[in-house]
């Protein structure tokens, strides 16, 4: 009986060793390993230019036409809307976040105050439930209108994808993370990294700065005590100083973005830095460092490259942290508020 096992046991080891020099397999190949899950395409990889094609057709008709009856009332809108539209996605990304209107959302946030556009949002909004109910995003509407806004400034035209699903979550604390206008270039970058943009974006996103003004509370420390010296920042010229602290008496008194041209979308805001006139710190500090510096440079100078690039990092900046899979976000039926279960 023992001879018999130990026969049998030895043909296994044969039979064995024949099936791995057939298959050309080694022993240690016939090791169970662990099954590695397919790797899912990023968020953005979902969203389409034809998303709505089939569901409603009207959607981006319904978005221009309103975007340009507010705006042909009211043209600083314009670049309300594209600053709404990058608050948005520069928190918890492109969710329409920035819309919820609770009490302690991003909305209801000190760096939030001076936020315009949410009513054209919802205008857009009763108007594409009428027609498409719970289908279009306040996500992709803000987006698409960021666009339209953008055009109608004069800047440049490019293709929205679409796709995106709306946040539930809006926290006012938050609302601090966006850039302020008074951060060190280091620091620019590094946010902009973090949410998948390099230096060419930040550069380039800047630029919507050519339209649109700011509270004068983002410069008062620049035209009246720079990083607690008493003294303006030395970088502002004399004229544009004097102009500012002319404009400038109070917090919530508004001044152009860009001095020479402002209801223009041109390259002047990149000569404007040039010749010491840009309005923030982070925007003088992008010609002065030498990181940012050569595309402030180029832009400068070649305005197709501006715009261009332009339509290029807008639509990176509108894939930012995108909710496209099933198990995320919702479609809203009133961009202030979370759907009721």
């Amino acid at each position: 009986m023992k001879l018999h096992y130990l026969n049998s046991l030895f043909l296994l080891v044969i039979i064995l060793d024949l099936s791995t020099n057939i298959y050309g397999l080694s022993s240690s190949q016939l090791v169970p390993k662990k099954i590695l899950k397919p790797l899912l395409p990023p968020p953005e990889a979902l969203l389409s230019i034809g998303h709505y094609h089939g569901t409603c057709p009207d959607a981006e008709g319904i978005i221009s036409q309103k975007v340009a009856a507010w705006i042909k009332k009211d043209p600083t809108l314009a670049p309300s809307i594209i600053r709404l539209h990058f608050h948005d996605c520069a928190i918890r990304g492109c969710d329409a976040s920035i819309l919820l209107n609770h009490l302690g959302s991003e909305r209801k946030a000190f760096e939030s105050r001076s936020l315009r556009g949410f009513q054209l949002i919802d205008e857009i909004k009763v108007e594409l439930e009428k027609r498409c109910p719970r289908t279009v995003s306040c996500a992709d509407i803000l987006t698409a209108a960021a666009r339209d806004a953008t055009i109608l400034a004069g800047g440049p035209f490019w293709e929205v994808p679409f796709g995106r699903k709306d946040g539930k979550i809006s926290v006012a604390k938050e609302a601090n993370l966006v850039p302020q206008g008074h951060e060190n270039i280091t620091g620019l970058i590094g946010f902009f990294q973090e949410r998948g943009l390099d230096m060419l974006d930040l550069v380039t996103l800047s630029g919507s700065h050519t339209i649109g003004r700011s509270t004068c509370y983002s410069v008062m420390n620049r035209i009246y005590n720079f990083n607690g010296t008493g003294k303006p920042d030395p970088s502002l010229s004399i004229y544009y100083l004097k102009m500012l602290r002319k404009r400038c008496k109070k917090d919530l008194d508004l001044v152009h973005l860009d001095v020479i041209t402002p209801r223009t979308f041109d390259t002047t805001y990149y000569t404007n830095l040039k010749r010491k006139v840009g309005l923030l710190s982070t925007d003088q500090l992008l010609f002065s460092d030498v990181r940012t510096g050569p595309f402030v440079e180029a832009f400068a100078t070649q305005p197709f490259l501006f715009t261009s690039q332009f339509a290029v990092s807008m639509v990176k900046l509108g894939n930012v942290q995108v909710l496209t899979r099933p198990n995320e976000g919702e479609i809203r039926v009133n961009c202030n508020y979370v759907n009721h279960v």
